[in-house]
């Protein structure tokens, strides 16, 4: 039995150096992996956490810089000054331009540490690569070496194992009994510890029980102190309801009577009416008297009249419907056109994009191109209306409220003297100051509750109605026209002081000043308004009134930017990205034979795979058929080693 030990021992000690040396030339190359993926790992912890640092410093820096910019737009609601909220709001434009320059910053920090582990990713698949290939070598080499050493080793194995298998199954069995009573004692003494958790979790329980009462009352006696402030606050709610039903109500009762009293006038007026009624037809007696003198020569001249005026209706008629179908047709037509090269463009730059970040792995901005964002003909405006030139005047005139001469530059109109949007806002409220009686009594009722500004807007629409003023070249008329008025009608002792010493100064030069600054509207006099207004409705409705032959307007399109917006958009994509589109792609069909080649080398690796495997099995049956006829022990006392 000792020999047989000793044997063994040595046969044992024999495989384990041989499988020791084995292990060790195989598992070389997984320790050094291991050693750099360890390297690696703490390098990526390192900065990790550097990076995590980062950017919660920034999440603080930015949410730092977000509240100081909450604060100080609640700062700017409670401003009333423009200049003050002028500079607040560049402020507020620098801290916002501030902080997303800083997220800019940090992004591009993360997509250049982005790249860098991309190509470490690359150049670490590659050392894996090679590091398989060198291991695939090494166990296909120990594996010979083992499977030659096993054969040897394995007959005097199996000679020895029947003598050690009795011993081995005593001795076990002595073990189990030894770790059976040790696991019973570790049971035991796992239950008493489990009761002692057990009593330890219950007392938890019961303090987190009286500490979540405690809570639930604290907070049930806060939510009916809030329950008793909501109420009172609906009590106020009630008080102020009842006291607008009851303002609701007077006011009700003061129009009522107010309709009584026009219907009182009205039936006034029509007695009055059957009176004028009694007028109007002796009159009329009289005018058919004359009427039928010129009859019989109106009669012809009418005729030929209308025959003329009917052939000229149709004519212009017919000229106004292939104008406008003229029209139609070119702009569906540059539609069509625009949509189809806008779609070759839009698929040209996804080819791009798709090149740059999947092929080139580089970073791609969408181009910003003026032409991409146009729809339709170009060079077309739509004239405004007097309403909406009024609430912009109104609107810009409020900002520069503050400003004196500087702003003076920059004017809203563009009116001959580069009137400022001040100056025009100052003339309108002078004519809605003087020009009540333009508007009807029901309206001024109406407008009293109004803001001031609403009520501005409302009265000048009103006055505007009234006058005639439909667009925004008849606002621009009727500025200008104010301007040119007081400009004619002002006496030179009531000329403002700059202006006189101006005069004079270019007169002593003998230089003549080309353009002169527009007149003030605070010496418009309030009582000459009216005659202003005056002058200018009868300067307007002068051209209206007279007959003047009809003629079709056509709007002349500027197509001087035609040709350039055309040719810009075959311009999109630059001759350098089409010569870079061409290298790619003679570089894609290399990569693609080198990938078919490499197909076709995998499909007859797998074949080779899958004969090798089969041969394996054939030569690992024939060898377990040689070696039990040559001992011929019986097939239950065969002891089979696991193999790989």
């Amino acid at each position: 039995m000792n020999s047989n030990q000793d044997f063994c021992y040595e046969g044992a000690k024999k495989l384990a150096k041989l499988l020791l040396c084995g292990t060790e030339l195989v598992t070389n190359i997984q320790v050094a992996t291991d050693t750099r993926e360890i390297h690696r790992r703490v390098e990526e912890e390192e900065i990790k956490r550097q990076r995590l640092e980062k950017l919660e410093n920034e999440v603080k820096t930015s949410q730092d810089k977000f509240d100081e910019i909450t604060v100080k737009w609640e700062e700017g609601k409670q401003r009333r000054i423009p200049q003050e909220l002028w500079e607040m709001l560049n402020a507020q434009q620098g801290h916002c331009a501030g902080l997303i320059e800083d997220k800019n910053k940090l992004i591009s920090e993360l997509q250049q540490e982005l790249k860098i582990k991309d190509d470490q990713y690359v150049k670490d698949l590659k050392k894996q690569s090679d590091d398989i290939c060198l291991l695939l070598e090494r166990m296909e080499e120990q594996v010979k070496n083992v499977m030659k050493t096993f054969r040897q080793e394995l007959q005097n194995i199996e000679k020895a194992f029947e003598v050690e298998r009795q011993e081995l199954l005593t001795s076990n069995k002595k073990k189990w009994e030894r770790a059976l009573q040790a696991h019973n004692a570790k049971e035991l003494e796992y239950l008493m510890n489990r009761i002692k958790k057990v009593e330890d979790y219950e007392k938890q329980l019961n303090k987190q029980r009286v500490w979540d009462c405690e809570e639930y009352n604290t907070i049930k006696i806060k939510l009916e102190q809030d329950v008793q402030i909501l109420e009172q606050q609906l009590q106020q709610m009630k008080a102020t309801y009842q006291l607008n039903q009851e303002k609701l109500e007077y006011n009700f009762q003061v129009l009522k009577k107010r309709d009584e009293e026009s219907t009182v006038i009205k039936s006034q007026q029509k007695r009055k009416i059957n009176r004028l009624h009694d007028v109007l037809n002796n009159l009329r007696s009289k005018y058919n008297k004359q009427v039928k003198q010129f009859q019989e020569e109106n009669q012809s001249l009418t005729s030929d009249y209308k025959r003329l005026v009917l052939q000229f209706k149709e004519l212009q008629k017919a000229m106004r419907h292939f104008a406008l179908i003229d029209d139609k047709q070119f702009r569906e037509i540059w539609l069509m056109n625009e949509e189809e090269a806008k779609d070759l463009i839009n698929r040209a730059l996804d080819v791009d994009r798709i090149i740059h970040t999947h092929h080139l792995g580089l970073p791609w901005m969408a181009p910003n191109f003026w032409f991409l964002k146009n729809v339709g003909p170009i060079s077309q405006q739509q004239q405004k209306s007097a309403t909406q030139i009024l609430e912009e005047v109104l609107m810009e005139a409020e900002e520069d409220g503050a400003e004196e001469d500087s702003s003076a530059s920059e004017s809203y109109l563009d009116l001959p003297k580069q009137v400022s949007a001040r100056t025009t806002r100052k003339i309108l409220m002078l004519l809605c100051d003087e020009s009540g009686f333009l508007i009807e009594s029901k309206l001024l009722s109406l407008l009293l509750p109004l803001e001031k500004s609403e009520c501005y807007l409302l009265r000048l629409d009103a006055i505007f109605s009234a006058l005639g003023i439909e667009n925004e070249d008849d606002l621009y008329k009727l500025v200008n026209f104010f301007l040119k008025y007081q400009a004619h009608h002002l006496p030179p002792s009531q000329e403002p002081l700059d202006l006189r010493a101006e005069k004079e100064g270019s007169l002593v030069d003998g230089k003549s000043q080309e353009k002169e600054p527009p007149p003030s509207p605070k010496l418009i006099h309030p009582n000459d308004v009216l005659k202003i207004l005056e002058a200018f409705v009868m300067g307007l409705r002068k051209p209206r009134d007279s007959w003047v032959p009809v003629k079709l307007l056509k709007v002349v399109r500027d197509d001087s930017k035609d040709s350039e917006y055309w040719k810009a958009l075959t311009t999109v994509i630059p001759a350098t990205t089409e010569n870079l589109w061409d290298a790619l792609y003679t570089a894609l069909e290399k990569y693609h034979l080198v990938l078919t080649q490499r197909a076709e080398l995998l499909i007859e690796n797998c074949s080779l795979e899958r004969q090798n495997t089969e041969l394996q099995q054939l030569l690992q049956q024939y060898l377990n058929t040689k070696i039990n006829s040559e001992l011929q022990v019986p097939p239950t006392q065969v002891f089979r080693v696991p193999t790989k």
